[in-house]
């Protein structure tokens, strides 16, 4: 199992930019694709990005296409999401997660979740 814990939310203005972080630990970073998912109040969970392990392929949904960018550091076994020209609509709580296999949208193939972190887009 992976233990993962985010930072890096926050409150951020409608446009502004805002860069997550997950760290992980408990089982190796490098062995695992990862990827971001949030949820809005009353919503259901949601895919956001996937990165595999080598980093070399890389998914995001469509409505973040173009402003988030996600990374990962397996030598900092860190996880990242830079998230530009930020709108309301981005407000939720961003989980990190751990998949047991490979990055897909799917939430049921994710193995580990972080405890998730809050963004908050005023507008």
């Amino acid at each position: 199992q992976v233990q993962l814990v985010e930072s890096g939310g926050g409150l951020v203005q409608a446009g502004g930019s805002l860069r997550l972080s997950c760290t992980a630990s408990g089982r190796t970073f490098s062995g695992s694709a990862m990827g971001w998912f949030r949820q809005a109040a009353g919503k259901e969970r949601e895919f956001v990005s996937a990165i595999s392990r080598s980093g070399i392929s890389i998914y995001y949904a469509d409505s973040v296409k173009g402003r988030f960018t996600i990374s990962r550091d397996n030598a900092k076994n860190t996880l990242y999401l830079q998230m530009r020209s930020l709108k309301a609509e981005d407000t939720a709580v961003y989980y990190c997660a751990a998949y047991r296999a490979v990055a897909t949208t799917d939430p049921q193939l994710v193995g580990s979740w972080g405890q998730g972190t809050q963004v908050t887009v005023s507008s």
